[in-house]
């Protein structure tokens, strides 16, 4: 029987116990967000003497960094040949040295600080099992090697099935993610620094200094501010109508330290197959199988998904049974470099870190270092490359016209439908669905007792009406990600504010 819930949150300490803001605050930079980009940021500003807090809206590390698969590389897939034709060499080299550095920032703090996080160094693996897709892998290899990283194309791996040709990369790791960070938490307030629990931002004046105030009512007043809540929360950079947000799945099964592939491996093939590894109980490994990506609110069968990943775990490692399972979230930036920077042109004091594009380990530690580097007054050499004001309208322009024709389908074209079922009678026990209520779109979740939970069905971000994820339950925005519970709270973001609840007539 698996478990509906990610390994690194079952396995790592207790849940964190950190205050909410109960008054005003006043500190030189505010961090919004408590993820890995959040806390690295925090923890490398405390290091060079700036006055910090950090509040997040749930629990820190719990988030989308709790449920990732905490793979650190440099090898993002497929990712140099398209830098190096649409960005230049330079950048390309640039974006592998940015990246190649955050794997050692993670071992050198992890020894520092004696974090027993499970950090392991391995190769990194992007393959293909299918001949056609060779010439591809290897111009990709050529690319990395181009860019200055320990690339070759191989046709062997440790995988238990045989792969046409594969990127391989020396010299990366894996870790888990929440023993890591939790050990940097510590060490954050132990320098100084402050961290805010169940204390969601709600508003930000740009002013000089700037104030953010939170649901509670209370104001932080801070210098600079950077918000790290992995969609960023405030728009007014504009920056949805240039991030795509996928989910994918996660299953985990455990086996026998002998059949370990020994590395990390994806693939672009079968809507994605990620594996790795980690150390698991009784001497096993714990087998981590990623995949199935789609849109959250897509009107996707997430069960399905899930079925033909489990059954492909099982014929890769025949024998395998299900432990864990969970879901995971990204955010793509159009032209598939992560936004680290000043929010917006106008931004004077306040800076994002977002658009991680599934790679968000290395990506956010990255991103702690360039943020810190440059609100102490450094500039690295690739801050040009990571931010967000540029503007490639050739690179973009695609994918973004794609982008925004499925945003304003779900705007328009979801409105234009009666309604996602008949009437509140078709939803049955587990499930939900959206229906007209007295005029109005109502999202109507049935529990499994029979009760009826409604809540509206506008998503409080940009009011594109959700749909019902039945394997998660949970409402999702398929506009731009957007996640809610069955009564309506805030699961994950950009929206900031909770499903308004509907009482049903009689």
């Amino acid at each position: 029987m698996s478990m509906h819930e990610s390994y690194w949150m079952e396995s790592a300490p207790p849940a964190t116990t950190y205050p909410a803001l109960a008054g005003d605050l006043d500190v030189d930079v505010l961090v919004v967000g408590g993820g890995i980009a959040g806390l690295a940021t925090a923890w490398e500003l405390t290091g060079a003497g700036r006055s910090v807090a950090v509040v997040e809206a749930d629990r820190i590390a719990a988030g989308v960094t709790g449920y990732t698969t905490a793979k650190l590389s440099v090898l993002h897939t497929l990712i140099y040949a398209r830098l190096r034709d649409s960005f230049g060499k330079d950048e390309a080299r640039l974006y592998a040295q940015s990246q190649q550095q955050a794997v050692e920032r993670v071992a050198e703090v992890t020894a520092r600080l004696a974090v027993d996080c499970e950090l392991e160094r391995v190769p990194a693996f992007t393959y293909v099992t299918a001949p056609d897709g060779v010439e591809q892998i290897r111009a990709e290899a050529e690319a990395a090697a181009e860019a200055g990283l320990d690339a070759s194309f191989v046709t062997g791996t440790g995988l238990p099935f045989p792969v046409a040709g594969a990127v391989r990369v020396d010299g990366q790791a894996q870790f888990h993610p929440r023993k890591y960070l939790l050990a940097l938490a510590d060490d954050l307030v132990r320098r100084g620094g402050r961290i805010f629990e169940r204390t969601r931002a709600v508003g930000l004046d740009e002013g000089d200094p700037c104030t953010v105030t939170t649901e509670g009512g209370h104001t932080v007043t801070a210098r600079q501010v950077v918000v790290a809540t992995h969609y960023p929360v405030f728009d007014r950079a504009l920056l949805f109508a240039r991030l795509e947000v996928r989910r994918e799945l996660v299953v985990a099964a455990p086996i026998a330290a002998g059949r370990d592939p020994g590395g990390t491996f994806i693939t672009t093939e079968l809507n994605t197959r990620s594996v790795r590894t980690a150390p698991y109980r009784d001497g096993q490994r714990l087998l981590i199988v990623t995949g199935e990506h789609f849109t959250p609110g897509g009107g996707e069968d997430v069960a399905e998904r899930w079925d033909r990943l489990t059954a492909w775990t099982g014929e890769q490692f025949p024998g395998t049974e299900i432990a864990y399972r969970w879901a995971t979230q990204d955010n793509t930036t159009t032209d598939r470099v992560p936004f680290i920077g000043r929010f917006h042109p106008g931004a004077k004091n306040v800076y994002v870190a977002t658009g991680f594009g599934g790679w968000g380990m290395s990506s956010g530690v990255m991103a702690g270092q360039l943020l810190a580097a440059t609100l102490t007054g450094t500039e690295l050499p690739w801050a040009g490359l990571y931010d967000p004001r540029r503007l490639g309208l050739v690179r973009e322009a695609g994918t973004a016209l794609k982008l925004q024709a499925k945003v304003a389908g779900h705007f328009v074209g979801d409105r234009l439908r009666p309604t996602h079922v008949d009437s509140v009678d078709d939803i049955e026990a587990g499930s939900g669905g959206v229906v007209r209520v007295s005029g109005d779109r109502c999202a109507v979740y049935r529990d499994g007792a029979g009760r009826l939970h409604a809540v509206s069905a506008r998503c409080t971000h940009l009011g594109c009406l959700v749909h019902f994820n039945d394997a998660e339950k949970a409402w999702e925005c398929p506009c731009h990600g957007s996640r809610f519970g069955i009564d309506g709270e805030v699961v994950q973001g950009p929206a900031i504010k909770p499903l308004s609840r509907v009482e049903l007539p009689d």
